[in-house]
């Protein structure tokens, strides 16, 4: 009776653990999916008009900039939540790795949270400045160009660099080792890692235009690696680990 009793309860517990890990995978998974949402609306959708001519000094487009900017602290939220949600799952077997990964998301919601301050800032000084005269409209636009070279940078070492550390080689060792996804999923996180790595050093460095032709196609692999980690959690749920 008593080794009845010990393994119905056994079971329960294994069921509800399984249950939970489920959860969790259904919660990072949407969650990486409100970052590609996010981040995409925020830097095609709403922030174009920030680099279109002068910003600061012409008629401005105030609404959809600021729905940017609102996108992206939604952004953090979610950016946080996939480390937090995941370490959950992790902790026991990568304790210092899952810790580093939710560290990796914080500063990289740092350089977004920044950025935002400098969209909100120049904003501000095209409503407040809007009617200055000629002169002062050029020192303004001196400063409103200051700003958004340091929401470009934000840019560059939060999202295009970071990431490469934090979801790229971080999270898809975690989830190379321990085959709690595909592996060959996985590996698009090894390989696209140490490229947004490779290409955000060169470009703090100088060696590549920020921003430009190369960045953009080293960062292919880390895009289909978190969508499809996103739509994979979704969809399946983390894998039962393995021993390696």
């Amino acid at each position: 009776m008593t080794t009845t009793q010990g393994t119905t309860q056994s079971t329960v517990t294994h069921q509800t653990a399984r249950d939970e890990t489920r959860r969790a995978a259904t919660i990072v998974g949407w969650l990486f999916i409100v970052t590609y949402v996010t981040s995409i609306s925020a830097k095609i959708g709403f922030y174009p008009p920030l680099f279109d001519g002068n910003y600061v000094t012409g008629p401005g487009d105030d609404s959809r900039v600021l729905w940017g900017a609102f996108a992206e602290c939604i952004l953090i939220i979610a950016n946080i939540g996939t480390a937090t949600a995941l370490y959950t799952v992790v902790k026991h077997r990568y304790p210092n790795l899952g810790l580093s990964f939710i560290a990796a998301r914080i500063m990289e919601s740092v350089f977004i949270g920044v950025g935002i301050l400098a969209v909100l800032t120049v904003v501000t000084l095209r409503q407040d400045y809007a009617a200055a005269d000629d002169q002062s409209a050029a020192g303004l636009a001196v400063v409103g160009d200051a700003f958004l070279a340091m929401q470009e940078w934000t840019f560059n070492l939060g999202p295009a660099f970071v990431v490469g550390v934090g979801n790229g080689c971080i999270l898809g060792w975690m989830m190379f080792r321990s085959g709690l996804v595909p592996r060959r999923l996985a590996v698009l996180g090894l390989i696209g890692g140490p490229l947004l790595i490779a290409t955000g050093s060169a470009a703090v460095l100088g060696l590549i235009e920020p921003g430009g032709a190369v960045q953009t196609l080293s960062a292919a692999p880390e895009f289909f690696w978190e969508l499809g980690l996103g739509i994979y959690l979704i969809v399946k749920g983390f894998k039962t680990p393995t021993q390696a």
